[in-house]
């Protein structure tokens, strides 16, 4: 099996080493312009002794900028001399994508965070998410995928897990998403539409990693809110780890609203192609039978629009962008108060 066989990929760090190192992991990819050129992943290591280590990467997904500013912002803020422990930061994990701004990539046109394991013999996207996987990800005591709503979709700025199977993994997990302290955090059953268990967060889970995610706005843009929620909660999971000290701690202004996102009547699905009228706003509380959304049709303009339900009650937590829309696009989603 392919799976088995190490990385082609290799880095410029030492992961063992201690010191701040700053270089790139290349991905030798020869092409017409390069024949024996290298695609440069940036990576960051910051380490000082013993103890855990933090694995936080963004740019899974290229056009989510939240988790990539608030990356190379810690970046510049860490040094050796303030942990005990390692972190290990990627800011564009998906470098091609990332270096413009796609949410796939345009080597391959593949979504890095519904590929993971990866594949070492694969196309450039397999090869990263494998490399992550099988070299990175077992390192790593915490994992943390900074992702957003990108081009298509809006969030509201929140805090994510899929539920681990290991009942005290997923009590590890809950911790750490307290302290990461985003005002609301949901849990995800591994729906299918968000990855199912080929995510970056699936491969840490099943590597016994605690596994984390965001969703911190998105929208194509820079949320303020989300950026700053992300740099507050990154260096308060180095605090809760024991990696950074406690004068680094920034108590959350409220403690974390557990949510749960599980079930496809949580999504809201575009059933015609057509202009999107959202008639609800993030944040809004629903019932089964509010109204979602209206469809219209400019095109044959004298039919009557097509008019969405929601099927589910909840928090509208996510929300389409573009307003041109085709059948199957996602137009929201919700997430409902965690049991328990």
């Amino acid at each position: 099996m392919s799976q088995t066989r190490k990385s082609r990929l290799v880095p410029e760090v030492d992961y063992g080493k201690d010191g701040k190192q700053a270089g790139f992991i290349r991905l030798f990819h020869s092409t017409h312009e390069s024949a024996y050129g290298f695609l440069p992943i940036p990576i960051v290591v910051v380490k000082n002794g013993e103890g855990p280590t933090a694995l936080f990467t963004s740019g899974n997904h290229g056009d989510e900028y939240e988790g990539q500013v608030a990356l190379t912002n810690l970046i510049k803020f860490l040094e050796p001399g303030m942990i005990r422990g390692r972190v290990i930061m990627m800011p564009m994990a998906n470098y091609p994508a990332a270096l413009i701004g796609r949410r796939v990539s345009p080597i391959d046109d593949l979504n890095m965070n519904r590929i993971f394991p990866g594949d070492p013999d694969g196309t450039v996207t397999r090869q990263i998410a494998h490399y992550i996987d099988s070299e990175l990800i077992p390192l790593a005591d915490l994992v943390i995928d900074l992702h957003s709503g990108g081009s298509s979709l809006n969030y509201i700025p929140t805090a994510l897990a899929k539920q681990s199977a290991d009942p005290v993994l997923y009590q590890k997990q809950l911790a750490a998403l307290r302290a990461f302290g985003a005002p609301y955090t949901y849990i995800q059953g591994g729906a299918q539409g968000q990855g199912g268990d080929q995510t970056l967060g699936s491969g840490a889970d099943r590597r016994g990693s605690i596994a984390l995610g965001t969703e911190l706005g998105g929208a194509g843009a820079v949320n303020a809110s989300g950026l700053a929620i992300a740099e507050r909660g990154l260096r308060n999971l180095l605090v809760h780890l024991g990696i950074l000290g406690r004068e680094h701690w920034v108590e959350p202004p409220v403690a974390t609203r557990f949510l749960d996102v599980r079930g496809p009547e949580m999504y809201v699905y575009a059933p015609e192609n057509g202009v999107f009228e959202p008639l609800v706003e993030l944040g809004d509380a629903v019932v089964p039978g509010t109204p979602a959304a209206r469809i219209h049709m400019p095109e044959t303009p004298w039919l009557p629009p097509v008019e969405i339900a929601f099927k589910a009650g909840g928090i509208v937590m996510c929300k389409r962008i573009p307003a041109r829309t085709k059948r199957g696009d996602c137009l929201f989603h919700l997430a409902s108060d965690l049991a328990g």
